[in-house]
């Protein structure tokens, strides 16, 4: 079955690690002080994945594991899939001259293994999954629209 990534923000204690333990630097946590509460902010793998739908060499695709990954043989760094990510959350290699993302760790994310309070989860997309997702991204969509 396909799994998706979960967040719960009320257990995110703000600890940092999901983003130390992340390889590709594709994890960042926000704290809304006036909402007294901290987010992992992550590549949520789109179900209609507008990196994808923007990229020119076709370097976004999914993998086995339905995962959007970039082909780093195909990416030319034009950056255009960095622009139309909503979650901001595809970076820039100046090293690499590549972007980098999140490919939930081939199947075995070390950010939901490593969160000592399962904020982040990575569950069976079932239908009240994919619905208490939906519900949660459009209140962060509020969020960010607000700031």
């Amino acid at each position: 079955m396909k799994k998706i990534l979960m967040i719960s923000p009320k257990k995110c204690i703000n600890c940092g690690t999901c983003e130390s333990v992340c390889t590709n630097s594709a994890v960042n946590v926000f704290s809304f002080e006036e909402a007294v509460i901290s987010v992992p902010i992550m590549c949520m793998q789109c179900e209609d994945a507008a990196c994808m739908m923007v990229c020119p060499t076709g370097a976004l695709s999914r993998d086995e594991n339905d995962a959007v990954v970039v082909d780093p043989n195909k990416c030319i760094g034009c950056k255009m899939c960095i622009s139309a990510c909503p979650m901001g959350n595809i970076n820039y290699s100046i090293n690499l001259k590549k972007v980098m993302k999140c490919n939930l760790c081939e199947g075995n994310p070390d950010c939901v293994k490593y969160c000592p309070t399962r904020a982040i989860e990575y569950v069976d997309a079932t239908s009240s999954n994919i619905e208490k997702k939906k519900i949660v991204a459009s209140k962060f969509k509020g969020l960010f629209e607000d700031e």
